[in-house]
């Protein structure tokens, strides 16, 4: 009877404390979403408390059931105070959204542009802390390349240099970037040039990557995928930041950072940087220099904001590729750019430009209902790219021919200049109303560039030096771009709301071109842009969240496509309608995402290798192309302090047909090849990433230990559009893994260690290459050209290879205080 009593008595007391032993779970953002690190959580009821981790998640034992008062704190942001309901059984994850303070409105110069949690769209946020732990000088696209769908290559190997990442198979000139909510596109070619921003995420708070069409932007046309860069966020503190990192291929970066922090409303941050590599590819040097400043002034309703960078690169070229005969004997790193006859190179065969951005902010709160925002920018960039040549005539560089005594010489060996000097300027406003129901945004921008293209020998062989050198070719070109857009978001109740976006974008392209018979006039083009979305997105609970849209995008052919092409053969413009339908549901210790999707393109414009009525290969309009695929990704911390995070993206990217054109060496004809359901260029069906990462520490007293092994999948990419399996890229396999110590004290706010080994298996592979297929009939290339290679009979193609670094070493290290 006793033992009975006593066995009823320990199982009331279990009962009762597993009454008590209820869990809180929750997650601090700010109101883009972003997670914040370091928040404090604080129950005054039970006296406990908390400190959110890295993705903003944190949980706190045995509190009991009912309402429950809760004040979360973190600097920069308002302290919130609120109440829960805190029941049994309940597994949910609550979610806390701090407000920034008055220094809020560096937000606002980039939310009309991106997208938060509310809109029907697919993206992926990295915050500053995410972008830094891994900043040891490589572009932003190397830092970009574990998200999802993405896929990154280096002409020199390293991802120090000329970079570029494509995302769902879209290439770069398709991708828009911008910087605050400025276009940083090249207006002309479309494309972003990541070697004129060195060490650019240094001074980046965060990032957002849209997949698909995403919502309106500024600039260039996001056909496929979008890419916006936020520098402008305040720091409250002042602060002095010193980098360094010293690695493989004779890589160095240096920087300095300092801030003011807030003082009176003003403030002042400002950075200098400096990065050296030898490159991996033979001469693949790269000597870049950056600073970036940016100066405020705000009070509790306005702020004023001058932001200004600079970027100054001089890198070898490497983006001849390597050649097929020579990768396949084993040398991959061999680069024949500025090869002479004798067997030397020219020492000085380098792109050298400099690129100077001014961008000025306002921001302005009349209530907490409307605020506005309005940037004017100014880009300037120069530069020219140097070559030698061998046995060019005089005449083709507006040089006399050279008489002696025993010859008169009309071709000679010498170095050319191409120079690009060009302007880009303009502004972009929005005006916003956040109510209850509604949501409304007016935006828009103007925009203009004004390119000088021209060329000039600079030396020959049988005059040396050329002074004042002639010009041998002179194209300015003028274009205009000017978008305006409307979003609203409506919501029927706080579980379902409805978004549209209407734009409209117009463009116009005044430049040098080819008439009927070939010969160079000034010319006009100008297209009428009309690109709605719509979607719905549907929150069931705070965790859950799914979403379908649809979006038009339409976006111009580049000026090449202008330039080689007349009147009659001048491509039209592209269309891309997307469809977006997506699932995303958080746990406590978890996260999980789905997104469906299918862009389907009219006019697509691809190579096919014909020849147009000028003369030259320009890209074709394919009437039926698309992409459609599923994306998975998410995160799982299945054991203290140990989480895991992947993606994985499985997709089909076909051409409904097309007509392929092969040139006959023989008889300078074109055999004319049809293709169908064939596969896009460059668009892995399969692809993947995981990340593992173990604090060891547990960030406790003042030490902090991270060890991170992460690996990437890419599958099979084609060099062409035909499907040709001579003109394929091997599915690869790297992995990095990352050592990370950060130790925090009274005398330095801290003091970080980065050891960051990449390729850590020492993979063999390559990330991009180029190919040109001919007939050659009695005459075999391969002893004459090492790009030369035979695919069947009388069928050649040349290939050059972009192969990438095997194992190599990062080693960085930070003092801040």
């Amino acid at each position: 009877m006793k033992f009975l009593t006593i066995l009823s008595l320990v199982l009331l007391a279990s009962v009762s404390l597993l009454a008590q032993n209820i869990n809180l779970a929750g997650k601090v953002t700010d109101p883009l979403g972003n997670p914040l690190e370091g928040a404090s959580i604080y129950l005054p009821a039970s006296e406990k408390g908390a400190v959110s981790k890295k993705d903003g998640s944190f949980s706190i034992s045995n509190l009991q059931a009912g309402e429950l008062s809760i004040r979360i704190s973190f600097i920069g942001y308002q302290t919130l105070q609120t109440t829960i309901n805190l029941t049994e059984g309940l597994d949910e994850v609550f979610p806390f959204i701090l407000e920034e303070k008055a220094i809020y409105f560096d937000m606002l110069t980039v939310s009309a542009t991106r997208a938060d949690k509310n809109a029907p769209f697919t993206y992926t946020n990295l915050d500053k802390e995410a972008l830094e732990s891994r900043n040891l000088g490589q572009d932003v696209p190397f830092l970009l390349r574990y998200t999802p769908s993405a896929v990154v290559t280096s002409d020199a190997g390293t991802g120090i240099g000329y970079t570029g990442i494509r995302i769902r198979g879209t290439d770069p000139t398709r991708i828009n970037i911008t910087i605050n909510g400025i276009p940083y596109n090249d207006a002309e070619s479309q494309g972003a040039f990541w070697v004129d921003l060195p060490d650019f995420v240094s001074s980046t708070n965060d990032i957002q990557i849209q997949r698909g069409v995403g919502t309106s932007t500024n600039g260039a046309a996001a056909f496929g995928a979008s890419i916006n860069l936020n520098t402008n966020t305040q720091a409250e503190e002042a602060y002095g930041e010193v980098n360094a990192s010293v690695g493989s291929f004779g890589t160095f970066k240096t920087n300095i950072k300092a801030g003011t922090g807030l003082m009176n409303g003003f403030s002042l941050d400002g950075r200098w940087s400096s990065i050296q590599s030898d490159g991996f590819i033979d001469r693949g040097s790269a000597e870049l220099q950056s600073w970036y400043a940016s100066g405020a002034w705000m009070n509790d309703h306005t702020s004023i904001r001058l932001t200004t960078f600079s970027g100054k690169e001089i890198t070898y070229q490497a983006w001849c590729g390597v050649p097929w005969q020579t990768y396949q004997s084993g040398n991959r790193t061999n680069n024949p750019c500025g090869l002479k006859s004798d067997g030397g190179f020219h020492e000085n065969q380098v792109d050298d430009y400099t690129q100077n951005h001014y961008q000025l902010h306002f921001n302005h709160s009349f209530s907490d209902q409307w605020n506005l925002n309005a940037a004017l920018h100014y880009t300037k960039g120069s530069g020219f790219y140097e070559e030698w040549r061998e046995g060019e005539s005089l005449e083709d560089y507006a040089l006399e021919p050279v008489i002696t005594d025993t010859d008169t010489i009309l071709e000679d060996n010498l170095i050319r200049r191409r120079w690009l000097d060009n302007d880009f300027y303009g502004g972009i406003f929005s005006l916003n109303y956040q109510g209850e129901k509604w949501n409304w945004t007016l935006g828009g921008g103007w925009n203009q560039y004004d390119g000088l293209h021209f060329g000039e020998a600079i030396w020959t062989a049988s005059q040396g030096e050329i002074e004042n050198p002639p010009t041998y070719y002179e194209n300015d070109a003028l274009k205009t771009d000017f978008n305006i857009f409307s979003k609203q978001r409506y919501a029927f109740s706080d579980k379902l709301a409805l978004f549209t976006d209407f734009q409209y974008r117009m463009v116009d392209y005044q430049f040098e071109g080819l008439d009927r018979n070939g010969n160079p006039v000034p010319q006009d083009a100008t297209f009428n842009f009309f690109n709605p979305k719509a979607g719905l997105t549907f929150t069931p609970d705070a965790n859950s969240r799914y979403y379908v849209s649809f979006a038009v995008g339409n976006r111009e052919p580049n000026r090449d496509d202008f330039t080689d092409s007349s009147p009659d053969s001048r491509p039209k413009h592209e269309s891309l309608y997307n469809t977006e339908l997506g699932y995303e549901k958080n746990w406590q210790n978890a996260s999980l995402g789905v997104a469906a999707y299918h862009m389907y393109y009219q006019n697509q414009l691809v190579l096919t290798g014909q020849i147009n009525d000028v003369g030259a290969y320009t890209r074709i309009n394919v009437p039926n192309s698309y992409r459609a695929g599923l994306e998975v990704f998410g995160g799982w911390e299945f054991m203290d302090n140990l989480t895991l995070g992947g993606n994985l993206t499985y997709s089909r990217n076909r051409i409904a047909e097309f007509t392929e054109y092969i040139d006959n060496w023989a008889t300078w004809e074109q055999e004319a090849v049809v293709h169908t359901n064939a596969p896009l260029s460059f668009s892995p069906e399969l692809m993947g990433s995981l990340d593992l990462t173990y604090n060891i520490l547990g960030n406790v007293d003042f030490h902090d230990l991270d060890v991170s092994l992460m690996g990437k999948y890419v599958g099979k990419q084609y060099l062409d559009n035909t499907g040709n399996e001579n003109a394929v890229l091997d599915p690869y396999f790297f992995s990095d893994l990352q050592i990370s110590y950060t130790w925090k004290s009274t005398f330095v706010e801290s003091i970080s260690l980065v050891f960051l080994v990449r390729n850590v298996l020492d993979n063999q592979f390559v990330s991009n290459g180029w190919t040109y297929r001919f007939l050659s009939p009695g005459y075999d290339p391969r002893p004459d050209d090492a790009y030369a290679r035979l695919e069947n009979g009388d069928r050649y193609n040349l290939t050059g290879l972009y192969p990438q670094a095997g194992r190599n070493y990062l080693l960085g290290i930070k003092f801040r205080i």
